[in-house]
């Protein structure tokens, strides 16, 4: 039994399931791919378990068989091979791999394909089609802000609601929220899930943006995606998802307007000298002029820079963790923020000054105790 394709293309294509293997695995053949042989198309699969990722493409090929071959090596020499036709043969009894290319032959040790873990079957599922640039811009404004804290798993994927109202994507961790919502994507059926910050890592660098359709099919135990060639399917998190409405606030009287880069600049200098720790950074905004400062006592370090704003509202003094701030300013787009502010102790509302009509991108981020 025997497969020949190119090089390059194999490599491309497994290069797009690889993300989902994990190292030092407690069962072998999760290390492995299962490569699936179906008149003449092969299907690459890898799993953790929680996420498989399936890829499809047509190689040259004339009996239908499935064999597992370990992943870092097969890609750890296709690497090396310039691009040029590959046979790859199997032997069925002893599922032994030999790999050939014009200069040489190397053998591997593969495993019995139909023990490879079986990809989770689709029952009773609702199914939405999202354009595949909406789905990869909400994985990609949601992303950073989920929870790696294992004590808090319902905060550790993004939060996905569907109606009639639109399409929503949540994250938090509890110290910054990003909501971001699409009102031009709607379903009759609301649903709600949570994907695992894993599983979406893996979608966000397969889903391209354009506006090709991604076919988004859900039940309550796994999500399921069809992106052009490729299969995804993920288990979900089984838990509740925070009330983020009620951490919102709603009155927010003091608006800032502000460069989105000037401040971004500001507060990667700043915070250089900032306490390790905290990473705090204290606004001052009196009249139009914002002031940025940090310190860190122990070291006697500290650093003061005014910016030019746009601001109405009673002059205000408030700190926040910088790391936050640089991370939302990274993620937002466009080139003015607005920054919707009440009291020291309550938390920012930071919003792009211009957005789409049918879109609707708000980041939260909470207030720290200034040292005085």
């Amino acid at each position: 039994m025997k497969l020949i394709v190119s090089s390059s293309t194999l490599l491309k294509n497994i290069q797009k399931v690889s993300g989902v293997i994990s190292s030092n695995t407690v069962l072998p053949i999760l290390e492995d791919f299962l490569f699936d042989i179906n008149k003449g198309n092969l299907t690459v699969s890898a799993t953790d378990l929680e996420t498989t990722i399936s890829i499809s493409f047509d190689v040259d090929a004339t009996e239908d068989f499935k064999i597992a071959i370990p992943a870092k090596i097969l890609m750890s020499i296709l690497k090396e091979l310039p691009e040029q036709p590959v046979t790859i043969s199997f032997d069925e009894s002893t599922f032994a791999v030999e790999l050939t290319s014009d200069n040489g032959n190397y053998k591997l040790s593969g495993e019995n394909g139909q023990d490879f873990p079986k990809i989770p079957v689709e029952e009773e599922v609702q199914e939405i089609k999202v354009p595949a640039y909406i789905l990869s811009t909400g994985i990609s404004k949601t992303i950073f802000a989920v929870s790696n804290d294992e004590l808090r798993p319902a905060m550790n994927g993004v939060y996905i609601q569907i109606n009639d109202a639109g399409i929503t994507f949540v994250a938090t961790d509890a110290h910054k929220l990003v909501k971001f919502n699409r009102k031009d994507i709607s379903s009759e059926l609301s649903g709600s899930f949570i994907i695992p910050k894993k599983a979406l890592n893996q979608l966000k660098s397969i889903v391209p943006s354009n506006d090709s359709v991604v076919s988004m099919r859900y039940n309550r135990d796994n999500v399921f995606f069809n992106i052009e060639n490729i299969y995804l399917a993920c288990r979900l998190i089984d838990q509740r998802f925070p009330d983020y409405n009620t951490v919102i606030p709603k009155e927010n009287p003091n608006l800032l307007t502000i460069s989105r880069e000037d401040l971004l600049y500001t507060l990667r200098r700043t915070t250089i000298f900032s306490n390790k720790t905290t990473s705090q950074v204290v606004l001052k905004i009196v009249g139009n002029t914002l002031s940025v400062s940090a310190q860190d006592l122990d070291f006697s370090n500290e650093a003061n820079e005014v910016l030019s704003c746009e601001y109405s509202g009673d002059d205000l003094e408030i700190g926040f963790n910088s790391k936050f701030l640089i991370e939302m300013l990274n993620t937002l787009p466009g080139q003015e923020i607005r920054v919707e502010l009440s009291t020291p102790t309550r938390a920012g509302i930071i919003r792009p000054s211009e957005q789409d009509e049918n879109e609707d991108l708000l980041m939260l981020v909470m207030p720290v105790m200034i040292n005085k």
